[in-house]
């Protein structure tokens, strides 16, 4: 049984914890901008074999140094995977921050080079049923292996404009980079970053009874963002309303896809049965159903790819 609440969390629900060393490294912490410009640069520039030996040299490093990080992920895998002793524990999360390392290095070689690598849609009929009559869609992701790989199959397959929708980075200029990066990707996608700017949803709301595709994080609420609290596996955890919300008020549906890293440079995206936002008299109940359908989806999901779940906060204690 799932239960409801609204909520607003008041720390970035979506990155690691902060603390004294944040303060102290700045731009050189794990969230700073100097390892967004280094990966970027890696990827862009080395060839894929020594690329692959920096993937596991910095891997190593980082699950040596972040102690906080490897034991988060530790935690949060063990409603998914079992309880396990510290040696479990920490292969589990070496092999989450290994599978984050070469998603993150795809990512880029993808802005760099517009190369998409090789990658297979799975439920077609899905996306068709969603979007029959070029009606528009919601598309929900989660962080999850390429996840953003799952928003530009509609821009790609059917040149459809598409709006993602990202969270700030905790770096304004990490921020900034990232803004220049995914600038370059192209006419028919149309990158927002999540904040307090009341116009976007009115705006995401017109694309989509235009015709155009919106995609959304499903699993991290951004920060002051209202949630309702669902079970993923059998834990509490606070999800965003705003997809359900926008879906319901666009009259449209909302299409669950995930991608998963199969391999060097190849991906397989999901396509999940569309949802349907439900519009009675009661829109507070209308879109907590649709949540926690799609909790159901997201801890599918992640038990599809455990190690590519990318959550470095501790979600339970």
């Amino acid at each position: 049984m799932t239960t409801a609440s609204s909520e607003r969390p008041t720390i970035p629900p979506h990155g690691p914890e902060l603390g004294f060393t944040h303060r102290l490294l700045g731009r050189f912490h794990v969230t700073g901008v100097f390892w967004f410009r280094l990966h970027y640069w890696g990827a862009s520039t080395l060839p894929a074999w020594l690329m692959s030996v920096a993937s596991v040299l910095f891997t190593t490093a980082f699950f040596l140094s972040l102690a906080r990080i490897r034991g988060a992920v530790a935690s949060n895998l063990e409603p998914v995977l079992g309880p396990a002793g510290i040696w479990t524990r920490w292969r589990r999360a070496y092999r989450t921050l290994y599978a984050f390392a070469n998603c993150t290095t795809e990512r880029y070689v993808r802005m760099a080079a517009s190369d998409t690598g090789h990658f297979v849609a799975e439920g077609a009929s899905f996306w068709r049923e969603a979007t029959a009559g070029g009606r528009g869609a919601v598309v929900v992701t989660a962080h999850i292996g390429p996840w953003e790989t799952a928003a530009y199959v509609g821009a790609g397959e059917e040149r459809r404009i598409v709006h993602i929708v990202r969270e700030e980075e905790i770096d304004p200029r990490a921020q900034d980079f990232i803004r220049e990066l995914v600038a370059r990707g192209g006419d028919h996608v149309i990158t927002h970053f999540a904040g307090d700017d009341p116009r976007l949803a009115l705006e995401l709301a017109e694309a989509l009874r235009r015709g155009e595709l919106v995609a959304l994080q499903g699993d991290r609420p951004r920060t002051g963002g209202r949630t309702i609290t669902a079970q993923i596996f059998g834990k509490p955890m606070p999800l965003p309303i705003g997809p359900a919300a926008l879906a319901r008020a666009a009259n449209v549906t909302i299409l669950p896809v995930f991608s998963f890293r199969e391999g060097a440079r190849k991906a397989r995206t999901v396509i999940r049965p569309p949802v349907t936002v439900a519009r009675t008299a009661d829109r507070e109940a209308d879109v907590a159903a649709a949540v926690h359908q799609l909790a159901r989806e997201i801890e599918w999901a992640i038990s599809e790819r455990p190690y590519q779940w990318f959550c470095f906060r501790r979600l339970w204690e």
